[in-house]
């Protein structure tokens, strides 16, 4: 939605949406109902309407940090979106519980309800929006056998629990697994009633970092480059991160070999730190009412344990493939994170450029992170785009109207002394901090395009 947004903005075009859900929202209309986004509502969305009011919170632990939407919002924000700007504009038709099929090199779209069949005129391309879809646990089984005795239930399922489980097994090492047991412990559930199965350390971004304040994002870019350009290795670039306040680890005495790098408020962190039994052998391998079977051994359960199901992969890893391809563009990152800034950007420069060379140079595609070689790898290629999209005058105008793009610099905001100091500060360590995290991601400068640095 957010590349269709960008695209009708600036093209004169018809787009027709076809969603295996009923509804427009993708995964939002499947997550946990307590789900918040874990990043500013001002990041997420589409560019022409804003997510929430841009708002900063004035009470409770993230006093002073933007907003964050829950479920409800942000279901209600899609429908109508899809509503008033897409249907009532006439430029887009939505095609709900369908699925998208080809016979040859006929277009189709049935319908999950009727099971009727239509065959779509596609003019111009096909856009892969699904390519790097997420997995969740309310539609993914769990990765792991289970005894017909023992209870798994998605994380989903929390919120409707009829009787309190004597003990709570949390399957899962990331955003969905610490969502679980912040919610657990704010209900009353007590630290010792929880069991944490963490096949991996996260490291995490501070929330307090990703802000919509030109200060701050400056500021992070040239904390993360000045830690890279000191960095012995990949382990030291992120313990360097951590002591500029910009990554966050759950077990001090532990160093986090993943880096999908959510983003946590300290106010989490106090609260997943007070979990003390965590389980490290790895993944689950097998469940039953007496033990958890794991790469690494076995564990011992405590009676009638109720498994939480958080371990879903999240993101997903496809091959790296060009964005634009003669017939089909299959959207992807571009910068580091933010996808729906970068699906915004993507459609822009649909409309605006007339050559899917210069588009695919101007936009080439970025991978997603997972551990800490595959984050500097993400951080390299990002930084490199940015330059790239950044240098055509048009794009950077329109960037930094755009309230999702997370570097905006508003004309009003470039005489603020503290923009000015962050931004100063970022061009004195750029060069070497970006030269020596590309050898610390194995990303050689010119395989991407070295010219732009």
């Amino acid at each position: 939605m957010a590349f269709t947004d960008a695209l009708i903005d600036h093209a004169d075009v018809h787009v027709t949406l076809v969603d295996r859900r009923h509804v427009p929202g993708g995964h939002w209309q499947d997550a946990y109902p307590f789900v918040q986004l874990h990043q500013a509502s001002v990041f997420y969305g589409v560019a022409s309407t804003m997510l929430g009011s841009g708002a900063v919170q004035q009470s409770g632990p993230e006093a002073g940090l933007q907003a964050r939407a829950r479920q409800p919002e942000i279901r209600a924000y899609y429908d109508d979106i899809l509503q008033r700007r897409f249907l009532a504009g006439g430029h887009v038709a939505f095609l709900g519980g369908s699925e998208y099929h080809t016979d040859g090199s006929s277009h189709l779209v049935t319908s999950r309800v009727s099971g009727e069949t239509v065959r779509v005129d596609v003019r111009r391309r096909v856009v892969d929006a699904a390519y790097v879809a997420p997995t969740i646990p309310a539609t993914t089984p769990p990765p792991f056998g289970v005894a017909d005795d023992v209870r798994v239930i998605p994380i989903n399922e929390l919120a409707t629990l009829g009787v309190a489980p004597k003990s709570f097994v949390i399957a899962g090492s990331g955003k969905t697994a610490t969502d679980a047991i912040v919610w657990l412990l704010a209900n009353g559930v007590s630290p010792d009633g929880i069991v944490w199965v963490r096949p991996r350390d996260p490291w995490m971004l501070d929330r307090a970092v990703v802000q919509p304040d030109p200060s701050v994002a400056l500021g992070l870019v040239a904390d993360t480059m000045g830690a890279a350009a000191d960095a012995e290795s990949l382990d030291d670039l992120f313990l360097r991160l951590e002591a500029d306040g910009v990554m966050l680890r759950i077990d001090p005495d532990v160093v986090p070999t993943m880096a999908k790098t959510p983003t946590l408020g300290a106010w989490e962190l106090d609260l997943l730190r007070t979990i003390e039994n965590v389980v490290r052998l790895g993944h689950i391998k097998h469940v039953t009412r007496r033990e958890l079977v794991l790469d690494g051994g076995s564990v011992r359960l405590p009676p009638d344990p109720l498994i939480v199901h958080c371990a879903a992969s999240g993101l997903q890893y496809p091959p790296l493939v060009p964005i634009w391809e003669p017939d089909t563009i299959r959207l992807q990152t571009i910068r580091a994170g933010f996808p729906c800034f970068c699906a915004a950007l993507a459609g822009y420069v649909e409309a605006t450029r007339d050559d899917d060379r210069e588009r695919n140079r101007l936009c080439p595609a970025n991978i997603l992170p997972d551990t800490t070689a595959s984050w500097a790898r993400m951080q390299v290629r990002g930084s490199i785009a940015t330059r790239r999209y950044g240098a055509e005058p048009d794009i950077a105008a329109w960037g930094n109207s755009c309230a999702l793009n997370p570097a905006r610099i508003d004309p009003s905001q470039r005489d603020d002394p503290a923009v000015q100091s962050a931004a100063a500060r970022l061009a004195d360590i750029a060069e070497p901090g970006l030269a020596r995290l590309a050898e610390l991601a194995h990303e050689p400068l010119s395989s991407v395009d070295k010219t732009m640095v």
